[in-house]
């Protein structure tokens, strides 16, 4: 069940009815009801942007005897697999209560479109509230609604145990004091993740690849990742890099063996996914970079034929030359001259959605995207004094959180419109709360001995092993 914070927080549910206007203060995943009225004049359910439902396409609705037409979830409670706002035509009413039955849906943000969606006089109790009851066959909570839990047992390996951070994200290591950045869970409202398990995580890897592909933020999970294997193997030595190179910023791609689970676990630099290049300068032998918007990366090779892919792409899509848009975004011969940032964004998000419906195989192959990792800098931003090295503690109250990026958006709908289903990583919101776990000062170490904030990256152990265990909750099938 979701609890009751959760819901007075989160779920208005509006509708024309009997009672007075109020919030949801009841949840339970099956026979749930919504009480406490669900009516205003306004005759819509209001569920905040940062919610994903995922309703079923199949789903319906039983019997005929109440006003129960037409209920439509909005754009954010579609599925993923390109089925698009599903209709529930019927009515159903049986005992003083409303009921939807679903083979397949979130329990999470139902929408209403119906401005005559309406409750029967008698579907309230001695108070006069409405009821509303949902059952599900396969319920499921979003786990990426929760809250922070401090929790001692964290982190999953120790601090300066793994000899595969970069050391960007060494902040103990690099002279930071505290450690409380690295003692919390988090707790969805009405479940819990299982935490992650590095054998189980390889034994579900044997004799696969698994592959990452994004900026510095999937290598700092991909990082994260590989110390949570190395903590479980107990002959370290049967895991190595197959090049033998040591993991620094400048190297673009890693492939690490596990001899005795015949698994690799790789990663491949590709910040925007579509091509980045240079082009002549009024004919001139001077170039300017570019970004192919409609090709994917050139070493799109290396993505093939994995078993396990997780793409992101964001950070780099706001660094001043990508914002600004002036004579940088290319698609064919055309060079334009300014284009939105969004645009481009979503132009580059739908190349790589046709690559992957083109040679990605679902029967062999799990998609993954990781959705868009915020930074909390003040007074500036990397290239211009930004910085976070005072922060210790996270955000708890939500109203302080920035909201839900444009990026995610367009991700969303992307995801939609794909014939191949990916599933989100939505680590967005979670990680907003987290601005006490950057690197700030004891990060990278300027060459001429002065420091620049890092208060994008994260330190290591810390954020990105929660975004592991979202992963393997996911692996596991976790709803």
């Amino acid at each position: 069940s979701f609890s009751e914070e959760d819901i007075n927080n989160r779920i208005t549910s509006t509708g024309k009815g009997t009672g007075e206007k109020g919030n949801v203060t009841s949840w339970t995943v099956r026979e749930s009801s919504f009480s406490k009225d669900n009516a205003s004049s306004a005759g819509r359910t209001n569920v905040p942007a940062d919610y994903i439902g995922k309703l079923g396409e199949d789903a319906v609705a039983e019997n005929t005897d109440t006003n129960f037409e037409n209920l439509q979830p909005s754009k954010d409670n579609e599925l993923h697999n390109g089925s698009r706002q599903p209709t529930f035509s019927g009515k159903s009413f049986n005992d003083g209560k409303v009921t939807l039955n679903t083979k397949n849906a979130s329990l999470d943000d139902l929408t209403t479109n119906d401005t005559d969606f309406q409750f029967p006089a008698d579907n309230a109790d001695g108070s006069g509230n409405a009821i509303f009851s949902v059952t599900s066959e396969n319920a499921y909570c979003d786990i990426s609604v929760g809250k922070w839990v401090h929790d001692d047992s964290y982190p999953l390996y120790p601090p300066a145990s793994c000899p595969f951070i970069d050391p960007s994200f060494r902040c103990m290591e690099n002279g930071r004091p505290d450690s409380d950045y690295m003692r919390w869970r988090w707790k969805p409202h009405g479940c819990d993740i299982p935490r992650i398990n590095g054998t189980d995580f390889l034994e579900r890897l044997r004799n696969k690849r698994l592959v990452m592909v994004g900026d510095s933020l999937n290598r700092n999970q991909f990082e994260s990742l590989l110390c949570i294997l190395h903590e479980a193997i107990p002959i370290k030595s049967r895991m190595f890099e197959i090049n033998g190179d040591p993991i620094t910023k400048g190297q673009g791609s890693y492939a690490f063996k596990f001899m005795d689970y015949n698994c690799s676990v790789e990663f491949y630099r590709s910040s925007f996914l579509v091509e980045e290049g240079t082009i002549p300068i009024n004919g001139s032998t001077k170039t300017r970079e570019i970004l192919r918007l409609d090709k994917i990366d050139t070493y799109e090779k290396n993505w093939r034929n994995a078993h396990i892919i997780l793409f992101n792409t964001g950070h780099w899509w706001t660094h001043t030359k990508t914002e600004r848009g002036r004579n940088y975004f290319q698609e064919g011969d055309h060079l334009y001259k300014k284009l939105n940032v969004l645009v481009a964004y979503k132009k580059a998000l739908r190349t790589w959605a046709r690559w992957v419906d083109k040679h990605v195989n679902p029967e062999q192959t799990q998609v993954y995207f990781r959705g868009y990792s915020p930074s909390h800098f003040w007074g500036g931003q990397w290239d211009s004094g930004g910085r976070c090295h005072e922060e210790r503690e996270l955000i708890f109250n939500s109203t302080y959180l920035s909201g839900y990026p444009d990026k995610m958006e367009i991700v969303e709908e992307v995801l939609q419109q794909m014939k191949t289903h990916v599933k989100l990583l939505n680590v967005t919101r979670l990680s907003d709360y987290r601005k006490d776990a950057h690197p700030s000062i004891y990060g990278y170490k300027v060459p001429n001995g002065g420091v620049s904030q890092d208060c994008s990256h994260w330190c290591l152990p810390g954020l990105p092993d929660i975004w592991n265990e979202f992963f393997y909750a996911s692996l596991l099938g976790t709803k």
